[in-house]
């Protein structure tokens, strides 16, 4: 009984960090510019990755491996926000603008400084 419950919570975790990956995939596909194209990857890191690993710990079961996973994906949380924002900083200060729609307000630079 329990162990059909660990099956069942594990595959949901599996499914839904799939999903994750799926949706981060195809935002990296069809988003306009690289800030937002780095949110997608982003998510994608942190939690498709996250919830693949959790899914894998809950199969592993109490075990040396389920240890490997966990440091893993401890690394992959600290890790992937952080160089996403390292690049998102790069970008800015080598003068890429983020996108905006036709018509729009500029928000990026010294404008959105000024405005605050």
């Amino acid at each position: 009984m329990i162990a059909t419950l660990v099956d069942v919570v594990s595959w949901a975790l599996l499914l839904a960090g799939a999903g994750f990956c799926l949706v981060g995939g195809l935002g990296l596909m069809r988003l306009p510019d690289v800030y937002t194209r780095m949110h997608a990857a982003g998510i994608t890191d942190t939690m498709g990755a996250g919830l693949i690993v959790l899914g894998l710990i809950l199969q592993g079961g109490f075990t040396l491996v389920s240890v490997k996973l966990a440091l893993i994906m401890l690394f992959i949380v600290f890790t992937s926000p952080t160089s996403t924002h390292a690049l998102a900083q790069a970008a800015l200060a080598g003068g890429l603008a983020p996108w905006r729609k036709a018509g729009g307000s500029p928000r990026s630079g010294e404008d959105a400084k000024s405005n605050n």
